[in-house]
């Protein structure tokens, strides 16, 4: 599996590198930044500490067509171009990066209509086991519960909420019947009234350096039930990611998530 990764200098990417690097019969051919980077022309490999791999770290993706698949956690208006490339080349592409536009997600689906295509919020096998009891829970747990969701990460973050405690809010309507835009609330400030029932709340903390902690909170008058998940290392998306990568090779073009990968559907 020859594997491209986007945004190869930053935290996720460095990762990303060091997992496709720990695969077996996987190979990293090509590794790309924005053109202002300081890495550009860096070693991927030595970048990410697992020594040289002969990859130098580029600005130019048309140099680097010959990639069964292309990992993409960069930002929602750069995925769009790589989207474009993978599309273009024949490459298939799988995508960590969230905070896309309603617009922006409809033309990631044009663009990659004839490509298979892996997208998640999060690619940790226990999130994706959470989002999976958290429907569980709201199809019994009703409106009498009242639902919050409350995610904490990092300061570098910039989109909010993230997008796994979105897919959590997702799961949580699903199960309940329901659409989340109609039901979230993201935001409580001021004199905002008591609590609507069938809500469904999101509270964000940006501190420090917390990798990822999230929890589905559904709480009566005489109980509480929370479903929780907490990463301690990054690495544990990044395998998540290149496990997608390694499972695409063998699918037609579609749209999966983890779900699918995991055979959690």
């Amino acid at each position: 599996m020859r594997v491209i990764i986007t945004g190869a200098s930053g935290r996720m990417g460095r990762m990303l590198v060091r997992a496709v690097n720990d695969l077996e019969g996987a190979e990293l051919v090509g590794a790309t930044e924005r053109s202002e980077s300081e890495f550009l022309g860096k070693d991927a490999g030595e970048l990410a500490g697992v020594g040289h791999l002969g990859v130098a770290i580029s600005d130019d993706l048309s140099s680097l067509s010959k990639a069964d698949v292309l990992i993409d956690f960069t930002a929602a208006a750069a995925s769009l171009v790589h989207a474009r490339f993978a599309a273009e080349h024949g490459i298939a592409m799988v995508i960590g990066t969230t905070g896309h536009s309603s617009a922006e997600l409809d033309e990631l689906h044009s663009i990659l209509a004839n490509t298979p295509v892996v997208m998640a919020a999060n690619y940790s096998v226990g999130v994706n086991l959470a989002l999976q009891l958290i429907e569980q829970a709201a199809a019994v747990l009703d409106a009498d519960y009242d639902a919050e969701i409350f995610e904490a990460h990092h300061r570098h973050k910039v989109d909010a909420p993230s997008g796994t405690a979105l897919a959590m809010g997702r799961s949580l309507a699903a199960g309940r019947g329901v659409q989340l835009d109609e039901t979230a609330v993201y935001a409580r400030e001021g004199i905002t009234g008591a609590r609507k029932r069938g809500d469904i709340g999101f509270s964000v903390m940006r501190a420090g350096s917390i990798v990822g902690e999230h929890k589905a909170m559904f709480v009566s008058d005489e109980e509480r039930i929370e479903i929780n998940h907490i990463a301690t290392d990054r690495m544990v998306f990044a395998r998540g990611a290149v496990r997608a990568a390694s499972w695409l090779q063998d699918q037609p073009a579609g749209w999966y998530g983890m779900g699918d990968v995991l055979n959690l559907k």
